[in-house]
């Protein structure tokens, strides 16, 4: 994910942070902080026991102490992403990274068609691994007196695990909300999955999660709560993307590239001047050319690569000065669906389609949503 760096791994799976995490570090452990002795109150009457506030509300302790809870929040939020993980990688499914960002964590896995009978157990196992986190938390503030005799030492110790116990409880009943793509979501998307084909139980999903982020971000303006509005955007974005990701899954799973492809295809010399190029792509309305050396693809030139260049540069320059060389192809049989991912995660906007060294076509995004819409008459 960009703007993230990694900080390590756990069972193999690289934890990365978000920039936005360091952000909400502060916030959250400045609001915590402020409203500390209301908590210690809160605490006391959830839990009753008394909490010894000498030093939690002492100085800058109630920041500092803010500051831990929210890492701690966010040491619960990995463990419900690891079991995400986990569950998912015994079920064959590849995971490529858990990064922490402003709304918690995100599990980043290897794209395919859901199955239910393994989304199931995997979108319940996070909601789960932060209940038994939470009372494991809450259990230790019975059991710190115990063990600290110096009351106000014990005090602080009660209100973080007091306080950690809380907010992992409420991360688990708060994702089982069913608001796709939240877990809870996902648990209804794969129970609906069950009854119906995977691309309908989704679309229902995902309208009941979107119709969730706008409650939401009603509440949230109501409230002036731009954290709970930011929520809102992110749930109704996220179902959106994920409703169109299964539908193209769907419509597309038995065509190939070879079935949908540009062909022959327009393809330009290495030694072209590149004023001719962009001359080619004014009148043919094409915005990247192959280029071709003694019958084999050697690159590929774009409009992205003439706009890395200078307009006066531009007038010395050939094709093979600018053109992308590190091409990604696919033969005629691959589904046309692993071209749409490619070009998602590379953000690329064509692939040349090459069998036995010869570049047989080409497909373009465009070429994909527009059989995508033919397919849904």
């Amino acid at each position: 994910m960009d703007g993230s760096f990694r900080i390590g791994s756990l069972f193999g799976i690289p934890i990365q942070i978000h920039y936005t995490f360091l952000l909400v570090i502060p916030l959250f452990a400045w609001i915590i902080g402020s409203q500390i002795s209301l908590t210690v109150d809160m605490l006391q009457e959830l839990y009753l026991v008394p909490i010894d506030p000498a030093l939690i509300t002492s100085g800058f302790m109630p920041y500092i102490l803010g500051g831990i809870v929210s890492l701690g929040l966010f040491f619960g939020v990995l463990v419900h992403e690891l079991a995400h993980s986990l569950v998912a990688r015994a079920k064959g499914i590849g995971i490529n990274s858990i990064t922490l960002m402003i709304f918690g964590g995100v599990a980043s896995m290897e794209e395919g068609i859901p199955d239910p009978k393994v989304e199931l157990p995997m979108a319940l196992v996070g909601p789960i691994a932060s209940l038994f986190f939470g009372i494991f938390c809450g259990g230790l503030v019975y059991l710190v007196p115990a063990l600290i005799a110096d009351p106000a030492r014990a005090g602080v110790l009660m209100f973080l695990f007091g306080y950690l116990g809380i907010l992992n409880v409420i991360l688990c009943f708060f994702n089982l909300i069913p608001a796709f793509p939240m877990d809870g979501g996902r648990v209804l998307r794969a129970w609906l999955a069950t009854r119906m084909p995977l691309h309908r139980a989704t679309q229902i999903a995902a309208d009941i999660g979107k119709g969730f982020a706008i409650v939401f971000g009603i509440i949230g303006l109501f409230f002036f709560s731009p954290f709970l509005i930011l929520i809102a955007l992110f749930i109704y974005i996220g179902a959106n993307m994920e409703s169109a990701a299964v539908k193209y899954s769907h419509l597309l799973q038995d065509v190939t590239v070879g079935d949908m492809m540009s062909s022959p295809v327009t393809t330009v010399p290495p030694n072209l001047p590149v004023s001719e190029v962009i001359t080619m792509m004014y009148s043919s309305k094409h915005l990247g050319f192959p280029v071709i050396e003694r019958d084999t693809l050697v690159g590929m030139i774009t409009l992205a690569d003439v706009n890395r260049t200078s307009p006066i540069d531009r007038e010395a320059m050939q094709v093979r000065d600018i053109m992308t060389r590190d091409l990604i192809t696919l033969p005629p049989a691959a589904p046309v669906i692993d071209a749409l991912k490619i070009m998602s995660a590379r953000d690329i906007g064509r692939i040349p389609i090459v069998q036995d060294g010869r570049i047989l076509g080409i497909v373009t995004r465009t070429d994909i949503l527009k059989v995508t819409e033919l397919r849904q008459v």
